[in-house]
């Protein structure tokens, strides 16, 4: 009973599906309703004796069309090859079919299907009274212009409404989008400014300490101005600890952006490109130079090698190759103070190389007699942007220690980058120092794709439209001039009756007679006046309507006995 009981919900919720909506459900009765008024009338016109089972019929085939409607289409047409009564509740159906079917393939059979057994069903009921060609022409007329071109406009009202709706929906992606890709500029714009403060302020800190530290522990200057040095020198770790800090919630706050270029053109040529003491150095290759001479000043021996015979770079690369060192020389700054620099530039037939090495520090630096080592501030970025940097321009950062307790910081940068348009894309925008979303990887996301090109469901429906009415008008044309030519074949001329004498042979009389129709006249048999006994009478209409009433038919009549015309009558029946 389980089972009986859900296959029974199964079949309702789909012959019947929802949400009933209370204003839903109102239309679906009131159309019902007036299906089945309409039907009932129609069919007592009709005389088939099957009003109540039509119009019960067709209130539920209207009901189940939304749910099941190819099966409400050809159950219509069948019912609709039976009488007229349903000829209302196939256009009703038609649309629903047009507007609910999706596959073109089960579309066009339901309406194959349909209209072939609406024609046999409709040749069997007629056989014999009404000519077969015309029962097959007028019934794909009538259900070409009751059917298919109700469901060609229901179809076009459906794909309208989904591309409507699609539109819309993307419309609404769209605006999602561009609040996201606003949102992930200003993360990056964050991201840029917290490499820019750490790769160029860091840097600059540093150097501030080291020569503060050589100052405090100068044996020429007063206790006085030891203790200001040592008050720049502190205040100088207080302030790089903070600028730590700021970088590390700037850098928090950018780790949702999504993998794309890091960051920002300015974070290799903005604000800071070019910092080194007192402002020297300009940036790129040509920069690092500018950042070995302000190591020296402050006390650090640097040397600097170049081998190999120098090659164009591109700019990013030039740039990633500045921050290297500077980042690397911050580094020694801080945890190896006092040890000697060695920054070797090699230049190899595909990629720069650039190292930077430093032994451990000989002995603290920068601590009065008798303190304490200051606490090395470091917020653990400079290593991670380096490689994202090397990473852009298709390179790649090695650190770690050496044998002799020191570091070594080693870049290969390639003089072209992984992508030569994405380089050109950060390099111009270097300028700005603004992030430049057009360099993301695809580009912009929901923006760079051209949305799908769509054929307007106007153009199908419109032409499939143009077919019916064309295909309706030309059924009505044949059907018009086979009833005119069926008529002809049924009438004979005053003055072939007048012609004709008794006593004719038959076969020349025939020859004179026209073919007939049983369409006009299978009525008009046994009509007329008693013919004689024994004779086989013919029976035509007259096209000598002189004097008949309305409602009546000019009639002749030839009878034939023993192969001669034995009788030939003029009267009228009514029809």
């Amino acid at each position: 009973m389980d089972v009986i009981a859900r296959a029974w919900s199964k079949a309702v919720r789909t012959a019947l599906p929802g949400p009933w909506r209370f204003g839903l459900v109102v239309r679906e009765v009131v159309g019902a309703l007036l299906i089945a008024g309409l039907a009932a009338p129609i069919e007592v016109l009709s005389g088939t004796g099957l009003a109540l089972p039509t119009a019960v019929g067709s209130g539920l085939l209207f009901l189940v069309r939304r749910g099941l409607p190819a099966t409400a289409l050809v159950l219509t047409a069948v019912a609709s090859g039976f009488g007229g009564g349903t000829l209302p509740l196939l256009v009703c159906v038609g649309w629903s079919a047009g507007a609910r079917i999706r596959r073109v393939g089960v579309l066009a059979g339901s309406f194959a299907a349909g209209w072939a057994l609406m024609t046999l069903f409709g040749v069997l009921k007629d056989a014999g009274q009404v000519p077969a060609k015309l029962i097959v022409g007028f019934s794909l007329g009538g259900y070409l212009l009751l059917a298919v071109l109700p469901a060609l406009w229901g179809r076009y009202r459906a794909q309208r409404r989904a591309l409507t709706d699609a539109l819309r929906e993307r419309n609404e992606q769209l605006v999602r989008e561009h609040a996201m890709i606003a949102h992930q500029a200003r993360l990056r714009e964050r991201h840029r400014i917290a490499q820019d403060m750490h790769d160029s302020l860091g840097h600059q800190l540093a150097l501030i300490s080291v020569h503060t530290g050589a100052l405090e522990v100068d044996r020429t200057l007063t206790d006085r101005q030891r203790e200001a040095v040592g008050v720049l020198r502190l205040a100088a770790v207080a302030a790089m600890r903070e600028l730590r800090e700021v970088v590390g919630v700037l850098h928090d706050e950018s780790t949702a952006l999504p993998p794309g270029p890091g960051p920002g053109p300015a974070a290799v040529g903005g604000v800071g490109a070019g910092a080194g003491a007192g402002g020297v150095g300009t940036g790129g290759v040509d920069g690092i130079e500018g950042l070995v001479e302000s190591s020296r000043a402050a006390g650090t021996p640097v040397s600097l090698l170049r081998d190999g015979e120098r090659r164009p770079l591109a700019a990013s690369a030039g740039h990633a190759a500045y921050r290297v060192v500077q980042e690397a020389l911050t580094n020694a700054h801080k945890h190896a103070p006092g040890a000697p620099i060695t920054v070797a530039l090699r230049y190899e037939p595909d990629a720069l190389v650039v190292e930077v090495v430093n032994p451990a520090a000989p002995e603290p630096v920068g601590v009065r007699a008798g303190g304490a080592a200051p606490a090395v501030v470091s917020g653990g970025q400079g290593l991670t942007g380096l490689r994202e940097r090397a990473r852009l321009v298709g390179g790649m950062v090695h650190a770690g220690p050496t044998a002799g307790a020191g570091f070594r910081l080693a870049a290969v940068l390639p003089y072209r980058g992984a992508d030569g348009a994405a380089a050109q894309g950060v390099d111009a925008g270097s300028e700005t120092g603004g992030p430049e979303v057009d360099a993301w990887p695809g580009g912009v996301p929901g923006a760079a794709a051209a949305p799908p090109k769509r054929r307007s469901p106007a153009i199908g429906c419109a032409v499939g439209g143009v077919a019916v009415l064309a295909a309706v008008l030309g059924l009505l044309v044949w059907g018009v001039a086979g009833f005119v030519r069926a008529a002809e074949e049924s009438t004979v001329k005053r003055s072939v009756y007048d012609s004709t004498e008794l006593g004719t042979p038959e076969a020349e009389v025939r020859k004179q007679l026209p073919r007939g129709s049983d369409f006009f006249l299978r009525n008009l048999e046994g009509t007329g006046p008693t013919p004689p006994e024994g004779a086989d009478c013919v029976r035509y209409l007259s096209d000598d309507n002189g004097g008949t009433a309305w409602g009546e038919d000019a009639v002749v009549r030839f009878c034939f006995k023993d192969g001669v015309l034995v009788e030939k009558q003029h009267y009228r029946v009514k029809q």
